[in-house]
């Protein structure tokens, strides 16, 4: 799950700070009416920067946050047997797939997990926990690797942050109404804006963030069945499925940093429910390539 809720998180976090600072310097005063309203259209315009902006900057800081959230080491040059062949495969399947080599990694977790992220096709990351490699056979680490370079193939994470983008842009615009109509309200402000306003956009911002990530879900869970396929293309249905089934059989409590659940192989049921889930049940996944072969 890593890559999304790594995307998100950080997504968050750039837009609270870009609000907060805009509203500091001021800046923001541009969508008050002479004092006495919401000057909508500047407002969508200032929302729409804003939210692509804070998108744009997660997806380029997307490699550095996860190679400094796993503590995943590059590959610069194989030291040995098994990161040669990791090399190899991903070399192989990236040159199949037409995009550029990524770097390979490898972390330090016992989950049975991978990902990639990056913001270019050609120059992106996938990275491989010790307990991927301890508990699963090569033919089914090779499908892992095809399914996270199918994910670069498929241009995933661009993607991905456009959608954040539009999210962003409608949370924003959403929040700083609901502030507005809080201080006029409720605190029956009349000139400019009060502090009620500030505190009321930044609380609403974060909770429409968090409902916002359903539709990012959405699209990651549709996302996740078209890299399985993409897997199977590259390496067969067969090696997928059973890489699939090892994780059912493997699956433990999540060891990552919960911001980085969201782009590996595995995904899992969240106690909220379905609609906040970045990945398909297992169980759909297997079911999906198998009535693919029929």
């Amino acid at each position: 799950m890593k890559r999304i809720l790594l995307f998100i998180a950080t997504n968050l976090a750039i837009l609270l700070v870009l609000s907060i600072t805009l509203r500091i310097l001021g800046i923001d005063r541009i969508l008050d009416a002479e004092g006495g309203g919401l000057n909508y259209n500047s407002l969508l315009v200032f929302a729409a920067v804003i939210g692509f902006g804070g998108s744009l900057i997660s997806l380029a800081m997307s490699k550095w946050s996860a190679k400094h959230m796993t503590g995943a080491i590059v590959i610069d040059i194989p030291s040995n047997a098994t990161e040669g062949w990791l090399v190899e495969t991903v070399r192989r399947q990236a040159k199949a797939s037409g995009i550029g080599m990524p770097e390979i990694a490898i972390y330090d977790s016992p989950d049975v997990n991978a990902f990639a992220t990056g913001m270019n096709r050609n120059e992106a990351l996938v990275a491989v926990s010790t307990g991927l490699l301890q508990k699963m056979q090569q033919d089914e680490i090779e499908a892992v690797l095809a399914h996270e370079v199918s994910h670069i193939a498929n241009g995933d994470m661009v993607t991905l942050a456009l959608i954040q983008g539009v999210v962003n842009t409608f949370v924003i615009f959403l929040s700083r109404i609901i502030g507005h109509a809080v201080d006029r309200i409720v605190f029956k402000t009349e000139e400019e804006h009060g502090p009620a306003y500030m505190i009321t956009s930044i609380i609403a911002e974060i909770m429409l963030g968090i409902l916002a990530s359903i539709i990012v879900m959405w699209f990651s869970r549709q996302r996740e069945f078209r890299a399985d396929a993409g897997s199977a293309k590259l390496v067969g249905r067969n090696k997928m499925i059973a890489a699939l089934e090892r994780l059912k059989q493997q699956y433990e409590p999540s060891h990552l940093p919960d911001k980085m659940a969201a782009f590996g192989i595995s995904g899992r049921k969240s106690q909220i429910g379905r609609l906040f889930m970045s990945h398909p049940p297992l169980e759909e996944r297997i079911a999906a390539l198998r009535e693919a072969t029929h």
